[in-house]
């Protein structure tokens, strides 16, 4: 009855974030694309190159949405057969993807940026319905970006808070586009694509950590220390349990797998033993975001308090 309970309590949690991840991916699809339709029209009208990259920018959004909405709903699929732990691991596949996305639009805004340095001739003169655009689609992505991440941080997504990051690459991009218009209408075309070139540097390294943290967490990586002492402080806790050992543990999408061995008085009945490591198991999966909890038991010598 109580590993009912807690499995019921897991699937609760599970179907939280699924709906979290949901509405929180279609307000980011809604958003782009208004902002691929405006920047890119306004863009044409207004001669500004930068707004309608800003605005392939943000097609690129929609596409790394689609992703999230599509691993979001694979990895909440029950475990089977092929995959006893779960599909879990849809979402590193996903955070994988993001970031290869994001490092591709870094690359692409530092080759479009140093093609202008290159040739300053290329920027021409826009008009200042360019500016309001960019200033909107900055204010917009940042909002979005926010209520992102404040949702990937309440659901302890990492997929999540890779699209909340991408959507503050956007913003980044916005900023450039606008800083390269005001400078632009100032006389100054050159302020567009160094900004670009910085920003792009920083997109790029965004990119590339959440593309080589998503590898390593696909390649079994354990969890954090942090979070494996507070696993170790739970199980020794526990009453009943005199020690740990081997304590092993690995990333499954955002949830983790442990082995460990429960040192327990040798005295006690196989019974007696097996119900406090199946306590032990629950106090985890109740306190830490942990899917499953691999326990032996080893019996241990316990010395009197005479």
């Amino acid at each position: 009855m109580e590993k009912d309970i807690l499995f019921d309590e897991h699937d609760n949690k599970q179907s939280e974030r699924y709906q979290a991840a949901k509405k929180s991916t279609w307000v980011s699809v809604f958003v782009n694309c208004l902002l691929t339709a405006g920047q890119v029209v306004v863009g044409f009208i207004s001669g500004s190159q930068g707004l309608i990259a800003d605005g392939i920018h943000s097609l690129s959004d929609l596409v790394a949405d689609f992703v999230v909405l599509l691993a979001n709903h694979k990895s909440k699929k029950a475990a089977d057969d092929d995959h006893p732990y779960g599909h879990h691991r849809y979402e590193n596949a996903a955070s994988l993807v993001l970031g290869v996305l994001l490092l591709a639009v870094g690359l692409g805004m530092l080759g479009s940026a140093i093609h202008k340095i290159q040739h300053p001739e290329t920027i021409a003169k826009v008009q200042i319905v360019a500016l309001w655009v960019a200033l909107t689609a900055l204010v917009m992505k940042e909002l979005l970006f926010r209520y992102m991440l404040a949702v990937a941080k309440r659901v302890r997504s990492s997929m999540l808070v890779a699209n909340a990051w991408h959507a503050r690459s956007d913003a980044a991009s916005s900023l450039v586009v606008a800083i390269g218009i005001v400078g632009n209408l100032m006389g100054y075309g050159l302020f567009d694509p160094l900004a670009a070139l910085i920003v792009g540097l920083m997109v790029a390294k965004m990119g590339y950590s959440f593309m080589w943290d998503s590898l390593h967490d696909l390649m079994d990586r354990a969890a954090d220390t942090e979070t494996e002492d507070k696993i170790k402080t739970t199980l020794l806790n526990t009453t009943g349990v005199s020690g740990i050992h081997d304590l092993k543990t690995r990333k499954m999408g955002d949830l983790i797998v442990v082995d460990v061995h429960l040192e327990i008085d040798g005295t006690l009945s196989v019974k007696e033993g097996h119900d406090i490591a199946v306590a032990a198991r629950k106090a985890v999966l109740a306190q830490h975001p942990v899917l499953n909890v691999m326990t032996h038991v080893d019996p241990a010598e316990i010395k009197s308090a005479n």
